[in-house]
């Protein structure tokens, strides 16, 4: 039967800030500071590491992808959106007689400031309209076919 080998000493040196981590690590899984020392010294030598890193990384380069087409459907939302009020607005506005401009703009800069409170509040505790968007486009379950 052999016997095991007995382990090694080997002194390390440690930045301060290092050391204080590895020790409140240690504290907080009740395990020695050389355990986990040694676990973390494996961890970096094994030859699947490698692998863990690139999964780790392929998973966050996933997240931000998605993250990223969310954001660019919702910036096509957006567009269309106001694409839509525009072309609306613009069809629907009749130009004023240079009299009654100033009056117009003086009543449009009220209307605006409004416009600017009711955003806030909405962008504060309502509902943001990519999400009433999103709701609408959801998929609907399709009824079942009929056969006869």
């Amino acid at each position: 039967m052999a016997t095991p080998e007995k382990k090694q000493r080997l002194s390390v040196y440690l930045e301060p800030d290092l050391k204080r981590r590895l020790a409140d690590f240690a504290n907080r899984r009740e395990q020695s500071a050389s355990l986990i020392a040694e676990a973390a010294i494996a961890s970096f030598l094994s030859p699947d590491a490698d692998e863990r890193k690139e999964a780790a990384v392929v998973k966050r380069l996933n997240r931000i992808d998605r993250n990223l087409q969310r954001l660019e459907r919702d910036l096509e939302i957006i567009s269309e959106t106001l694409a839509l009020f525009v072309r609306s607005w613009l069809n629907s506005t009749v130009s004023l007689p240079e009299n009654e401009q100033v009056i117009a703009r003086a009543s449009g800069a009220q209307r605006y400031e409004k416009f600017i409170e009711a955003l806030g509040r909405r962008f504060a505790s309502g509902p943001k309209l990519q999400d009433e968007i999103t709701d609408q486009m959801a998929p609907r379950e399709a009824p079942p076919i009929q056969t006869k």
